[in-house]
């Protein structure tokens, strides 16, 4: 061969060699999407996309080298989160991670076929997302924080540390399934701790603070936060008011007790993430969401704010102190 030709060759070779690596790159590069029910800057948003970042990590799967991961961030608007959800399966990613029940269902609505895994999703048979949680069945699976048992025992525990309430708002999101759920499952404890329970919709937060200002005009109230992606994007209201108004709170979750609310029972909800990671990798790597069972968790969580409750005049009883995971002094 021709010199000439040869450094033909050579080049023509060498300018190839960047496209075949990015072809190959290209090709090993997988794709997730993420519909996430909070506004992208918020820092328990961004806690808990961390540790599904670092559970993806741990499992082999970098971004930017072996994924990419498109985000959607609603705010917890009901029309954002379903034009996200459509935007999302129209770049038919291999698998969605859904944040709540707020995001499951329009994601549901908008494919059957692409894989969705959820992540603090209460009552996922009943919401009708999976068939059992044994064999979810369909394109959908992923991790439950609590079941409807552990949702009774807010309204004891409410009755323990605050033993003169008589009454109690229940902060639920009436648009998911789960929030008439637990709502059920705390009606049906009332009885037998002696306090009237009625309920406060979460919306916007004029609704809820005239909601909360009405209830708090009667005596002896307190406050049940049940888990929603509303209640995390309206929780520093949340718990402000409470503190004004001098209600005791039972929330479903600690990072609620952690901004200065006075106590909770649940789950370990940032852990949901690190879990649902574990299912996009088994997904991405062949296996089917049908397949896969749905997880509960079997640990919560007491934490107590001493500090809140001094501020409230409540003292609370030793044999919840000697119960709790965590005190906030």
């Amino acid at each position: 061969m021709r010199r000439r030709e040869f450094i033909k060759v050579i080049a023509g070779s060498a300018a190839a060699w960047p496209l075949a690596a990015r072809a190959q790159q290209n090709k090993q590069m997988r794709r997730v999407g993420a519909l996430m029910p909070f506004v992208a800057n918020d820092p328990q948003a961004q806690t808990r996309n961390a540790a599904f970042l670092q559970g993806l990590q741990q499992l082999g799967w970098i971004v930017g080298h072996n994924l990419q991961i498109d985000y959607r961030w609603s705010g917890g608007n009901e029309d954002d989160t379903r034009k996200y959800a459509a935007e999302l399966v129209a770049l038919a990613p291999d698998v969605i991670l859904a944040s709540g029940s707020a995001t499951v269902g329009p994601l549901r609505r908008a494919t059957r076929t692409v894989p969705i895994v959820f992540a603090l999703v209460i009552d996922p048979v009943g919401s009708g997302y999976v068939n059992s949680m044994a064999r979810p069945g369909g394109n959908v699976t992923g991790f439950t924080p609590f079941d409807y048992s552990i949702i009774a025992k807010w309204l004891e525990l409410l009755k323990q540390i605050a033993p003169s309430v008589t009454q109690a708002a229940v902060i639920r999101d009436p648009a998911i399934t789960a929030g008439i759920g637990m709502w059920g499952a705390i009606q049906s404890v009332s009885p037998s701790v002696a306090i009237e329970v009625s309920t406060i919709n979460v919306g916007d937060a004029g609704e809820i603070e005239r909601a909360l200002i009405e209830f708090a005009r009667s005596p002896n109230g307190g406050l049940i936060v049940t888990g929603s992606a509303l209640a995390v994007f309206h929780r520093d209201l949340i718990i402000a008011l409470a503190a004004r108004h001098r209600l005791p709170a039972v929330y479903y979750d600690g990072y609620f007790v952690a901004a200065g609310g006075l106590i909770s029972c649940g789950a370990d909800n940032v852990e949901q993430y690190r879990l649902a990671a574990s299912y996009v990798d088994r997904i991405l790597k062949g296996e089917k969401p049908a397949d896969l069972p749905v997880q509960v968790t079997t640990k919560y969580e007491l934490i107590v704010n001493l500090k809140t409750a001094t501020a409230l005049g409540l003292t609370i009883p030793a044999t919840v102190l000697s119960r709790a995971d965590e005190v906030i002094e």
